[in-house]
This record gives C-alpha cells, structure tokens and sequence, in this order.
C-alpha cells in the first residue's frame, strides 16, 4: 500500500533532496561550461 499523498515527509528528508537536485544542477551546469569553454578554445576563440 502506498503512502497517501497527504503524509509529509520530514522537513531533513525534504531539504536533503532539494539539496541534491540543486547540486547536481549546479555540477551538470559546470560540466557544460566547462565543454564549451574546450570547444570554444579548439575552434581558435581564445578569451583575453
């Protein structure tokens, strides 16, 4: 049986996945970054 949809979780187990997609949010962002900075830098745009 599932749990009802009203039961809240607790607020450390809320907060915890926030945290983590937040997180992973920020990690994916810096890897892109990161990959168009190498692809910028391979088609000769340097930055000053």
């Amino acid at each position: 049986m599932r749990d009802s949809p009203l039961v809240k979780k607790p607020l450390w187990q809320r907060l915890g996945w926030l945290l983590l997609i937040w997180t992973a949010s920020v990690v994916t962002l810096g890897v892109v970054a990161g990959l168009l900075r190498l692809l910028m830098a391979a088609a000769g745009m340097r930055s000053h």
